[in-house]
């Protein structure tokens, strides 16, 4: 899972160092806008991953072949409308965008030109989530490393050819990411088939028209909704307040998140099989499984945690170099390196958490602690000190991140000496 999560933030990075060693910080600042509107956009309707991952792996632990298909189907359909409505308000959702991230006019330009054609890959970007979740709960990892790196693959080969070879500019860096995900879904189709097979059952009693039948997909979803807009809130309004510093702040600050990315990725490669592990052990009701997979999880997250902030440390002006040629642009985020060297041991603790809170379906807790954060800690923050100018987002965020881990270990401790997570068998009696 970790292998499987990373192949995204390294696609990111690629994106950043083809277009970072242009010659002009323009084009950056335009992959930097238009990456940050689709990641907001798509990424807040990421509940169509974990929330069928949770659903799907309580449902494998429970052996109801049914609800399998139930959670596949339902989560399938939801993510087809919802792409179906990007697509139809596309030009008002590029709109209010570009007027609350207030980039420079050349920049803007671009942005709506890489806008345009990126947006056609919405319906094969949630399917993709949908399936990467499902076999995520059917305790498959294979699947999302091939579905996930084959996408990534796909997407940095066409990077290449379509920017470098073909001088595309951010047309190339769109398209590429367009047929990425089309690719993407054919893989991913193969392997739900595969895993289905491997499942006695039909789809007879399965009641996808049902609109009852979706009570619990919207209950645990709602939640996952409303806390991932205000973690992609948090993002876009670090971009918007980065355009607002200059160009050069804006790129370096889209290299410096790109390195924040691939941190978060890999250290929710470890939160992914914590989803599976503890909502199959909640599905079976085995109140000692679950709890070994969150400590074993969270000891692997933390040894991943370690291994960040000594490579950060150590090589991070050397990263920043790949990524950019020019010097103005990598002097910046030079400067505001230490914030990225203390975060993976800050970060690690909200990102083991979503995986436990996702397997055991509790995602109105994530979502409380997800906005009090944003709201409580990083807002004030930023503007009690914003006379600091870059360090004032970045000190808000590291602030955020600690206040989202504090409050999630918080919260399960108190589920689970107050008796708010169901009974669990252990040891044949009740617990």
């Amino acid at each position: 899972m970790v292998l499987s999560a990373i192949s995204t933030p390294l696609l990111g990075i690629v994106d950043t160092a083809v277009v970072g060693h242009m010659d002009s910080p323009v084009y950056l600042g335009a992959v930097a806008i238009g990456a940050t509107i689709f990641t907001t956009l798509f990424m807040s309707l990421n509940f169509l991953r974990m929330g069928t991952t949770g659903i799907a792996a309580q449902a494998f632990g429970a052996d109801e072949n049914n609800a399998i298909r139930e959670a596949l189907g339902q989560a399938t359909l939801t993510a087809l409308v919802l792409a179906g409505l990007i697509l139809i308000t596309q030009s008002w959702l590029l709109d209010v965008a570009l007027k609350l991230l207030s980039p420079g006019d050349e920049v803007a330009a671009l942005s709506r030109e890489y806008f345009h054609i990126r947006v056609w890959s919405a319906p094969f970007w949630l399917v993709n989530f949908v399936f990467v979740g499902w076999l995520l709960g059917m305790q498959n990892a294979r699947g999302p490393l091939v579905i996930l790196i084959t996408i990534n693959s796909v997407n940095i080969l066409l990077d290449i050819w379509f920017v470098v070879g073909l001088n595309l500019g951010v047309t190339g860096v769109a398209l590429g990411s367009v047929i990425a995900e089309v690719v993407g879904a054919i893989v991913a189709a193969v392997y739900v088939r595969q895993e289905l097979r491997q499942r006695a059952g039909d789809w007879s009693g399965v009641k996808l028209l049902a609109p009852g039948r979706y009570r619990r997909l919207f209950d645990v979803n709602a939640n996952l909704f409303i806390r991932t807009v205000a973690l992609m809130l948090v993002f876009g309004f670090m971009t918007a307040q980065g355009a607002r510093l200059g160009d050069a702040v804006l790129a370096a600050n889209a290299i410096l998140l790109n390195l924040q990315y691939l941190l978060s990725y890999a250290l929710d490669g470890v939160a992914h099989a914590a989803e599976a592990l503890v909502g199959k052990a909640y599905g079976a009701r085995t109140r000692a499984g679950l709890l070994l997979a969150v400590r074993r999880t969270l000891q692997w997250s933390i040894g991943f945690a370690a291994c960040f902030t000594f490579a950060y440390l150590v090589a991070g002006d050397l990263l920043i170099g790949l990524m950019t040629g020019l010097p103005s642009v990598g002097e910046v985020a030079a400067a505001y390196l230490p914030w990225l060297v203390l975060s993976p041991l800050i970060s690690v603790w909200s990102f083991l958490y979503d995986g436990v809170y996702v397997g055991v379906t509790r995602s109105r807790e994530m979502m409380l602690v997800m906005v009090g954060s944003a709201i409580g800690l990083f807002l004030p923050a930023w503007w009690l000190f914003q006379e600091l100018g870059n360090h004032a987002i970045w000190l808000g965020f590291t602030l955020f991140m600690a206040g989202r881990g504090i409050g999630m270990h918080w919260w399960f401790k108190r589920m689970l000496s107050d008796g708010s997570l169901p009974a669990i068998q252990h040891g044949g009696e009740t617990v």
